[in-house]
């Protein structure tokens, strides 16, 4: 494994480089935000496609406000109204998108320093400890994220535990395109969502407590369809996001790992299969990419450059009952995987 410094923070506190490598994948990880850099696999025709966005600085890092490739937390995507009530108490968070709050408040996870716990040549354990009130969140949350890249792909094992009763949903951001980060639009990827079903949402991307049926719908993902092909449709869920950027209920019994989505490049042959233990996965089409920093090489991500795929709990679950919940009691244990894999081409 590859272990160099990529920067130093305004405090002094050295940002470190990981490159792990298995089969013919190699993949950078950042000890800022434990971001995801770059993710290199195998194209046709033996050449090497970089499918992740990112950044050649940590000073880039630090100006954007895209979530590039960070783990997200200590609650991923938004919490209607700024507040949530636990045990009677009501918490306040920080509104940083509008009246909501979203990925964890102003210095959420990813725009902390992880600590590097175990390192080798195709693993990486990350550590963060949140004290009790960070980010208006009660009792102490002690995180451990675990990479580990495999031929088949990067598997990411998320493990937490709080010593009170708290929020926990904790995701990464990472921006992918599969026909090369710096290759433009992803309009002409295909993507493949294995869901019946999505949350629908108001005002502000939050959801309304619906879990709607994609029948009939350009939210009905369930065979591969250009990414492209109906995010500008006349269609009041994707009107009001400016394209995709919804949860879908994922098929199958949450706990257990199982496929989520599947995306296809045919420029370069890759293919991305993610599978989670997670309910859910927020589809993003990068709408809010305008105006993002130049990435790696100098290249101008623009909007709608990559696709998230975040595996994820419900948006607000607090506020929804019926939605699978976000808390974490004091003592219990916090534990989902992702994996995303890569077919040979």
């Amino acid at each position: 494994m590859e272990r160099k410094l990529f920067g130093t923070l305004p405090n002094g506190q050295a940002v470190e480089q990981f490159t792990l490598t298995a089969g013919g994948l190699a993949c950078d990880i950042l000890s800022y935000g434990g971001a995801l850099r770059s993710l290199r696999v195998p194209g046709r025709g033996g050449q090497t496609v970089d499918v992740l966005l990112g950044f050649d600085s940590l000073e880039t890092y630090l100006a954007q406000d895209k979530y590039m490739g960070a783990l997200v937390g200590r609650c991923a995507n938004r919490i209607g109204g700024a507040a949530f009530e636990l045990n009677g108490v009501r918490y306040p968070l920080a509104a940083n998108d509008g009246p909501n709050h979203l990925h964890g408040g102003l210095s959420g996870f990813d725009k902390r320093m992880w600590t590097a716990a175990e390192a080798g040549d195709d693993f990486l354990t990350l550590t963060l400890d949140s004290p009790d009130g960070d980010e208006g969140y009660p009792g102490r949350l002690s995180v451990q994220v675990s990479y580990r890249l495999e031929a088949e792909g990067l598997t990411i094992a998320y493990r937490a535990s709080a010593d009170r009763d708290t929020l926990c949903n904790l995701t990464n951001h990472a921006y992918f395109n599969l026909s090369g980060h710096g290759s433009g639009p992803v309009s002409e990827q295909s993507v493949q969502i294995f869901a019946e079903r999505y949350t629908p949402a108001g005002p502000g991307s939050i959801p309304t407590g619906e879990l709607a049926s994609v029948a009939g719908t350009p939210m009905d993902l369930r065979q591969p369809t250009p990414i492209g092909a109906h995010w500008d449709d006349a269609f009041p869920q994707l009107r009001m996001a400016g394209g995709y950027d919804h949860n879908w209920v994922l098929e199958g019994q949450p706990g257990v790992l199982r496929p989520a989505a599947r995306a296809f490049s045919p420029e370069t042959g890759v293919a991305l299969e993610v599978w989670t233990t997670l309910p859910g996965v927020q589809f993003y089409t990068g709408n809010g990419l305008d105006g993002c920093p130049a990435g790696k090489g100098g290249a101008p991500y623009a909007r709608r450059w990559g696709f998230c795929l975040e595996t994820q709990l419900f948006p607000d679950s607090p506020h929804h009952p019926d939605f699978p919940s976000a808390l974490l009691r004091a003592g219990e244990l916090w534990e989902h995987t992702t994996v995303y894999r890569f077919p040979p081409v």
